[in-house]
């Protein structure tokens, strides 16, 4: 049997473990075994009026890891949960034999998109928060066409996979009693677990553990600057491939072997700076 493997979902209105499912399938394939779970808040979780933010998600994965992972593991983490994953690495030195980050993101995507604005977005999720009005705008914003342009935009690089029933399924996560409390959180930059490019760059600064990033070459442009930037840091091994921020679900299989491959070799810690120019 292979390396264990933890896979996290990225944070967004629509994310779930079941975006990971086509990854672990590919990777048993490749004789690896995974955990796949769901965020407080998203997925198929309890969801509510909890306290969304970094430290509940920090004690999330920590307690998480202690108590379901295998020792030895390797994680493979997409979009913000990148952050968090190596945030814990660092904390906790050797709880991940290895790291793959997908599309690793640290800023949501309001933030992203039109700048720090802390009091509006605050009022934005309390707004969102009411039992009415909330609800009402929560609904108008996962209608299926504004679903679809969401993936067609930053999450997939094929429109030809965004189907009608694709974009239903995606509904039903995103309508989910309650889901509106931490999709406001993530959505506004609550959830964000650095506050500054710098900080970001310092979690690999050095890497504590070996690092494979795969980023799309469909990215937003945004977000694909903040990701270029991890070429610069000594001992990470970025990658160009097909796809955006939805990469490991668009090509879960494309993407596999390089993943096993990454996460069957044992090195004591990463050595080098290597970079692989997006074609």
């Amino acid at each position: 049997m292979g390396r264990p493997v933890l896979l996290l979902p990225a944070f967004s209105t629509v994310s779930t473990r079941e975006e990971m499912r086509p990854l672990a399938e590919h990777l048993a394939a490749q004789g690896c075994s995974s955990v796949l779970v769901d965020w407080p808040g998203f997925g198929d979780s309890t969801r509510g009026r909890l306290l969304y933010g970094p430290r509940l998600y920090h004690h999330f994965l920590a307690d998480f890891a202690t108590a379901v992972v295998p020792k030895e593991a390797a994680i493979v983490a997409a979009g913000h949960a990148a952050c968090y994953a190596l945030m814990l690495a660092r904390d906790r030195l050797g709880v991940w034999s290895h790291a793959v980050l997908l599309a690793p993101t640290w800023r949501g995507p309001l933030p992203t998109a039109m700048g720090v604005h802390p009091r509006a977005y605050a009022w934005a999720r309390g707004l969102v928060g009411t039992p009415v009005i909330g609800e009402a705008l929560y609904r108008l914003n996962t209608l299926r066409p504004v679903i679809a342009l969401m993936y067609r935009r930053h999450v997939y690089s094929e429109a030809g996979r965004i189907t009608p029933a694709f974009i239903a399924k995606k509904q039903g996560v995103a309508r989910q009693p309650g889901a509106r409390f931490g999709s406001v959180a993530f959505v506004t930059g609550h959830l964000d677990p650095v506050s500054s490019r710098g900080v970001f760059l310092a979690l690999f600064d050095p890497p504590p553990a070996p690092i494979l990033v795969l980023c799309g070459n469909a990215t937003p442009p945004r977000s694909k600057t903040e990701m270029a930037v991890l070429a610069e840091q000594p001992g990470i091994d970025l990658r160009w491939v097909a796809g955006s921020l939805g990469l490991h679900e668009e090509y879960a299989l494309a993407i596999a072997d390089a993943i096993a491959q990454f996460i069957r070799a044992s090195p004591t810690k990463p050595t080098g700076r290597r970079q692989r120019a997006a074609p």
